[in-house]
């Protein structure tokens, strides 16, 4: 009797242990998360990224909403909500790796996506008001516009390389925020000097509407998120 229940133990322990062969030997479906896990920790070269951005977007949006107020532009008031937009946007992507504030990776996704309808919708509602007002030439606008049209486009580079590696999505939207306030740099810029040159008055509204689709398109992008799908 004994050396049955010896021998029936030895049975269930070699089943088991078959077992756990098995189990390691399937590949694993989680590692998709596992490297979303790896994005907890917060890389030194999207921490600078981010700080850089936040510092000056924080100079970019005092100076285009002051100069925009005083020459009644459009184009530069949408100009500087966008540096507001890209503001929150930098903050966000810092909150997800604070261990105080904690933020998933869908929330953070959907927020990103947020402040790009947001946007989308300032300018259509400043172009669409504004569109009677007496402009003015600015000259500091056209010194900002200038300096987004040079700094932007080489952080929205390197952000998006690095949310290719992280597979993280907030990042990527921030990239495509500061491509986008490189694209409206561009855009501002050439209605502030066509209007202090020829005094065209039409063309500040049509550069505050020109963003306005690839705003849209890139909302909807954060919004249903490309990442792997686990958040």
């Amino acid at each position: 009797m004994a050396f049955h229940l010896v021998r029936s133990g030895r049975r269930i322990s070699r089943m088991s242990n078959d077992h756990s062969l098995m189990q390691s030997n399937i590949p694993r479906d989680d590692d998709c998360c596992d490297a979303c896990a790896q994005t907890a920790v917060l890389p030194r070269t999207v921490a600078w990224l981010q700080w850089i951005t936040i510092a000056w977007m924080t100079v970019e949006c005092g100076v285009s909403l002051c100069a925009a107020f005083q020459a009644q532009s459009v184009a530069l008031l949408a100009f500087g909500s966008d540096s507001l937009i890209e503001l929150l946007s930098a903050i966000v992507v810092l909150l997800q790796f604070v261990p105080r504030f904690p933020l998933k990776k869908m929330y953070a996704d959907r927020a990103a996506a947020v402040f790009l309808f947001a946007l989308a919708g300032v300018v259509v509602c400043i172009a669409c008001l504004g569109r009677s007002r007496r402009m003015e030439t600015s000259s500091v606008g056209i010194g900002v516009t200038a300096l987004a049209l040079v700094v932007m486009p080489g952080l929205a580079w390197m952000k998006r390389r690095q949310a290719r590696r992280m597979n993280n999505r907030a990042l990527a939207a921030d990239a495509t925020q500061s491509a986008t306030c490189a694209y409206l740099a561009g855009v501002t810029l050439a209605a502030l000097l066509i209007f202090a040159l020829w005094q065209i008055r039409w063309v500040d509204t049509v550069a505050a509407l020109a963003a306005v689709p690839i705003l849209m398109v890139e909302g909807r992008r954060a919004w249903r998120g490309e990442g792997c799908g686990c958040s």
